[in-house]
């Protein structure tokens, strides 16, 4: 099975293209070049200069052995967090800010939630002398000051957003009015596996090699090109689906997803879209998201500002629909409790989006014969702040 859309951008019974009519131009101008650009070989030559000379990749992957002696298996950390800038984001803003370069387009805007991703834009666009605008929720702009000041500095206009829950849902609101009042000279960097296609299916490439690196890596420590299992977290979906998508096609890797549960799944402070969500429309994409019985989006809530979103990417509500992939909720607590656990066992301080991921090595079953592939899609530097919160609490209440 090769995760790819159809001519009309569905995997399956999700994806497409739900747009205003102002910005069907702009989509359709994406959506008839894009393969041809990034299958061209200017393009591939630039982007896999970055990717190695800019990016450092390829991002190790490191056996985890304090780790594997308390799981019972061997575990194994992919490094994103490793990547200049701190996170996977890179890999995907590089590849697009490239091809809109190539569109000829002069501005480019992005939403952000952790800000990570508005940090890897801020970073390319500087790089590549583009002025960009970072849309950022008012309340991910206080829990982030650390990339918030980095955007700034990096030349980035931060933009706060102070509608709705004041998250991501809301800066990629903002993002996408902003791309329909000015549509032409203007590229819209989205940061995740959603929006309307071909958005699922470019960003799915461009992180593919996550899984590609992978492939290659695993074969220096063991007799095999494919682990057992690969964990991840998934908010919209962009480092997990780039984890994935080489080890679809591969029935006997079985692909396991962290979604953010916040307070729990049935406590209405949730942001598991896939465990607590419906079918519907949220960002130009028909997937699962969190709403209410007349289709009005409900807020999210997650402890990690990046997971905290209520909708998921298309490929990944296909691949929970056909149960290819397992999407288990991880709590709050129960990522800082994995972030601890990993700084003390590791000495590796993940983001709280990777900590969501770790937590799952808590949850699942495995076997001493296991191969386990966990991604780190982040460092926990921005997470500082949340995570002595979280410490200080503790200590009161012991």
């Amino acid at each position: 099975m090769i995760l790819k859309p159809d001519i009309n951008g569905f995997y399956g019974d999700f994806g497409g293209a739900f747009i205003p009519e102002m910005l069907y131009p702009n989509v359709k101008e994406l959506t008839d070049n894009y393969q041809r650009i990034i299958n061209s070989d200017e393009f591939k030559s630039q982007f896999q200069n970055l990717l190695k000379n800019y990016v450092g990749r390829p991002t190790p992957l490191t056996p985890a052995k304090n780790l594997s002696n308390e799981v019972g298996a061997k575990i194994y950390l992919k490094r994103e967090d490793l990547c200049h800038t701190g996170s996977h984001k890179l890999n995907n803003v590089v590849g697009q800010i490239l091809m809109a370069k190539m569109l000829g387009k002069k501005y480019i805007i992005a939403e952000t939630g952790a800000g990570q991703h508005g940090v890897a834009t801020a970073t390319v666009c500087s790089l590549l002398g583009l002025p960009c605008k970072v849309f950022m929720g008012k309340k991910d702009v206080s829990r982030q000051q650390p990339n918030v000041f980095r955007m700034k500095m990096l030349g980035a206009e931060v933009i706060p957003v102070e509608s709705g829950s004041q998250t991501l849902k809301d800066a990629t609101n903002e993002a996408i009015r902003y791309w329909i009042a000015n549509p032409n000279d203007t590229y819209y960097l989205i940061g995740s596996t959603i929006g309307p296609h071909p958005y699922p299916d470019m960003v799915a490439q461009f992180q593919s090699v996550i899984s590609a690196e992978i492939i290659e890596q695993i074969k220096h420590f063991e007799n095999t090109d494919a682990p057992t299992q690969v964990i991840t977290c998934v908010g919209g979906g962009s480092n997990s689906i780039g984890a994935f998508y080489h080890f679809i096609d591969n029935p006997v890797v079985k692909l396991i997803a962290a979604e953010a549960a916040g307070n729990g799944v049935n406590s209405g402070e949730t942001a598991a879209s896939i465990n607590a969500g419906t079918e519907g429309i949220i960002h130009g994409c028909y997937t699962y998201l969190m709403q209410t019985n007349d289709g009005q989006i409900t807020e999210a809530h997650s402890i990690s500002a990046g997971l905290d979103y209520p909708g998921i990417g298309p490929q990944h509500a296909h691949l929970a629909k056909i149960k290819r992939a397992k999407y288990v909720p991880i709590t709050d607590i129960e990522a800082i409790e994995a972030a601890n656990w990993l700084a003390q066992t590791e000495g590796i301080i993940p983001a709280l989006e990777s900590a969501h991921a770790v937590a799952l090595l808590k949850k699942e079953k495995f076997s001493p014969t296991d191969i386990v592939v966990v991604n780190i899609s982040g460092r926990g530097d921005k997470d500082m702040e949340e995570y002595m919160m979280e410490l200080n609490n503790v200590r009161e209440n012991i």
